[in-house]
């Protein structure tokens, strides 16, 4: 998949709105704690500085409801930004009207300015057009560069195209190149990795890629619904007891396609999630009724291990288990480590963001594997088959 982009023409000189991703998180004292998305967005801001673009960054943080809400102001992230590219960033109190206009206009080339807060305005999330129109009005150029807000048709991702000449910044053709390559071009075998709570999170994913992959391994809380349609007794672990059916359909889909399913063989359990649990590791077969699976087990750390060896594509979204917890964490961080291994072997190992991504970054692998996508919501409805809405009118 294609996208259009920005030569230097389409920017030099010109008023350039930007959507960023800067729901950083911000510490109790009001400070950015992690600025890793911020960093991502620094080359392409230092692009457009270089040609002389007059630069507005927007985005959103957290969920103000669509209300003014101050704990979700973007003021430190313009401080923080400054200092990651060098250079004074403005701050400008609102995203639309005056305010906005007359910072624009005060602007020389290279300058760069940070929106407030998109969804201070409720008419964001519901892809207004006129509030689109708005948002708009100052500049001449728009710049898509928010994949993990992709998947959504906001104003400030999708109708906001209809009002400037819109490319693909460099994040969000990234983000394709790498997905699409997993997606629709992999090179056999290809292994699904799953994990994390819920398989109705997983349920579009499964059945998209079910034509695609050679193996698909499932570890984490959705394992337990797939090993309790199995027949398992499961004690106290996460079951979504109106999945079982689907479970059970996708594992008779998957044999008759030839797909090997794999599932834990032992599992990791305990009373309680807690840093004081008692953890013990038990056969799948012999899940004590009053305990509750939390970890993949060591014989099953070894057999996706040896899966994931045979791997040339990998594609992972989820946890083993619950891993800010480091007794229930070596599942997930062994996984990590085998994506790390065959990636050096010549691998293409794409993690599919979200926790999956938070994961690796923990366990100190993040540059290790081929690509971890910035999108957990994007990266899903994209590997379910989706068009994403933010992605849409840039293909080519």
């Amino acid at each position: 998949m294609k996208l259009k982009t920005f030569s230097p023409s389409d920017v030099s000189g010109k008023k350039v709105l930007v959507r960023v991703d800067f729901n950083v998180p911000l510490s109790a004292d009001g400070h950015v704690s992690d600025a890793t998305r911020i960093n991502a967005h620094a080359p392409l801001i230092g692009e457009l500085s270089s040609l002389g673009a007059k630069i507005a960054l927007c985005s959103h943080l957290g969920r103000p409801k669509g209300s003014v809400a101050p704990k979700y102001s973007l003021k430190p992230v313009a401080d923080a930004l400054s200092e990651i590219i060098h250079k004074k960033v403005s701050f400008v109190q609102d995203c639309i009207g005056a305010p906005v206009s007359a910072a624009v206009d005060s602007m020389s080339p290279g300058d760069v300015i940070l929106l407030e807060n998109l969804r201070f305005y409720p008419d964001v999330e519901k892809n207004d057009s006129s509030f689109a129109k708005k948002l708009a009005a100052p500049f001449e150029v728009f710049i898509m560069d928010a994949f993990s807000a992709a998947h959504r048709a906001h104003a400030s991702t999708r109708a906001v195209v209809d009002f400037l000449p819109s490319y693909a910044g460099p994040l969000v053709i990234r983000e394709i190149d790498m997905l699409s390559t997993a997606r629709d071009n992999p090179k056999p075998p290809f292994v699904l990795i799953l994990g994390g709570s819920k398989v109705s999170d997983k349920i579009g994913v499964i059945e998209n890629m079910l034509d695609r992959v050679n193996s698909i391994i499932i570890g984490g809380g959705m394992a337990f619904t797939f090993l309790k349609a199995k027949g398992f007794e499961i004690g106290r672990s996460l079951c979504e007891a109106d999945k079982l059916d689907f479970a059970r359909e996708m594992s008779a889909r998957a044999q008759e396609k030839g797909v090997s399913i794999l599932l834990p063989a032992d599992v990791v359990v305990a009373s309680e999630v807690s840093p004081d649990a008692k953890p013990s590791v038990v056969s799948v077969d012999a899940i004590p009724p009053d305990l509750i699976g939390l970890d993949i087990g060591p014989k099953t750390i070894d057999s996706f291990r040896a899966e994931l060896g045979k791997a040339k594509t990998v594609l992972w979204n989820g946890p083993m288990g619950v891993f800010e917890i480091p007794l229930f964490a070596a599942g997930t961080k062994a996984i990590a480590e085998e994506m790390a291994s065959i990636t050096k072997r010549g691998a293409l190992t794409v993690i599919g963001g979200g926790d999956s991504a938070a994961a690796v970054a923990q366990f100190g692998y993040e540059s290790d594997v081929t690509h971890v996508s910035t999108g957990g919501g994007a990266s899903l409805e994209f590997f379910e088959g989706k068009v994403l809405p933010g992605v849409e009118p840039y293909i080519i």
